[in-house]
């Protein structure tokens, strides 16, 4: 439950990110988040969700270049949804960088956030191009 909380913080930092211009070192400080939540997390989840942030920003360029070449001709880059898409940047970083994490439960984890946070049939779009993706860049 950690991990999905570690997750659902990270894509919640990736939409502020793209939306607000939050700075980095400012979602790394989690002042945002309930002290609660954190205290519940443990320092280990939270070094994983600092790595979900820090790695997807660093890496935005690749992970959007991927995202891309993985749309259907029907869709753009610009059409999709910021939530859609910070789901995807954070489950793209995984898929490329965190070659040990399993890609089902990176694939799971997407559906299960953008099914509550996104709209009615985010869950569909997103199990799509991340399916696409570990495809093409994992031999599982």
């Amino acid at each position: 439950m950690a991990r999905r909380k570690s997750r659902i913080i990270a894509f919640q930092a990736l939409y502020s990110w793209d939306v607000n211009a939050a700075p980095l070192d400012e979602l790394l400080e989690f002042s945002w988040v309930d002290s609660a939540v954190l205290d519940r997390m443990g320092d280990e989840n939270l070094l994983f969700t600092k790595l979900l942030i820090s790695g997807t920003i660093e890496n935005i360029e690749e992970i959007d270049s991927v995202i891309k070449k993985h749309l259907t001709a029907k869709w753009s880059f610009d059409r999709i949804s910021k939530v859609d898409l910070a789901v995807l940047r954070v489950s793209v970083y995984p898929l490329l960088y965190q070659k040990d994490m399993p890609s089902s439960i990176i694939i799971d984890e997407a559906i299960d956030i953008s099914k509550e946070f996104g709209s009615d049939d985010s869950f569909k779009f997103i199990n799509g191009v991340l399916d696409s993706v570990k495809n093409a860049y994992r031999s599982e």
